[in-house]
């Protein structure tokens, strides 16, 4: 997908993404808007799956390990056709397909997540499962700042550059908030690359919203031999909606009418 078509897709998801927000009342904005450019690109230039089916054995896989952003997986998934566009305005209510966590219920979703610090060993799984299978998918898994504060992460990190997993690419959503406020304040990370690179893995450092560098990072990241990739994407919270923008509140609260309404203008095309 050329670059214009593909920065109108990514204004889409997020329009996408407020108003399933609004509708219902509750979720996560501020995270799925800081990786919308990343997931988008993802699904619509770099991963090779198949809508029509789903379940297809040689599909590439995704991992939104910080699964309270599922807004942004679901929009996304949408727009791809997994399932139709409406069933975005049911998020969370008892019953429905998109539920506040990612689901294997949910066309596209491979493995439920949630409980943060767990998603990067999900993924380190499918990664070996493809290289015992003798199959050419590659697996990426989407992690949060924040969540990489949590002591499996790097249990995960050691065990992939172990066994070589070169068929593993993992994307830092490096935002800087957290639910609890800054990510340095709650608990320092930094240096960030020096930690990924100590445990063996190929560190890329990007600016989170150009396309150009992350198409390029992706690209870059399945050339790499014998250990696995990770993509440190430096973003902004709330990205493109200019009252959340590294604004901690909107961690997790969906935004009133009144916030929607703005938030819509700004992320239309006039």
């Amino acid at each position: 997908m050329e670059l214009d078509r593909l920065k109108e897709k990514i204004k889409q998801i997020r329009r996408l993404i407020i108003k399933m927000l609004a509708k219902a009342g509750s979720g996560h904005p501020g995270g799925s808007l800081s990786a919308a450019d990343i997931v988008t690109c993802l699904y619509f230039n770099i991963m090779r799956h198949n809508p029509k089916n789903p379940q297809d054995p040689n599909r590439d896989r995704f991992h939104m390990s910080k699964g309270h952003c599922c807004p942004l997986l679901y929009a996304v998934l949408a727009e791809c056709g997994y399932f139709p566009q409406e069933e975005l305005w049911k998020l969370r209510r008892v019953g429905a397909l998109l539920q506040g966590h990612p689901d294997v219920h949910t066309p596209g979703v491979n493995v439920a997540s949630g409980s943060l610090g767990q998603g990067l060993s999900v993924a380190l799984g499918m990664a070996l499962a493809a290289k015992v299978d003798k199959r050419d998918y590659r697996v990426y898994c989407l992690l949060g700042d924040g969540e990489i504060q949590e002591g499996n992460v790097w249990e995960a990190a050691m065990a992939s550059a172990h066994y070589k997993c070169d068929n593993l690419c993992a994307i830092l959503d490096y935002n800087g908030f957290q639910i609890d406020g800054r990510v340095k304040d709650v608990m320092g990370i930094e240096p960030i690359e020096d930690k990924w690179k100590a445990f063996g893995w190929e560190v890329q450092s990007i600016d989170g919203h150009n396309l150009e560098q992350i198409l390029e990072a992706f690209e870059r990241a399945k050339q790499i031999k014998n250990k696995p990739a990770m993509i440190i994407a430096r973003t902004i919270k709330g990205k493109d909606v200019s009252f959340m923008e590294n604004v901690a509140d909107f961690h997790g609260r969906a935004p009133t009418q009144a916030e929607t309404e703005i938030a819509l203008k700004e992320l239309s095309d006039e």
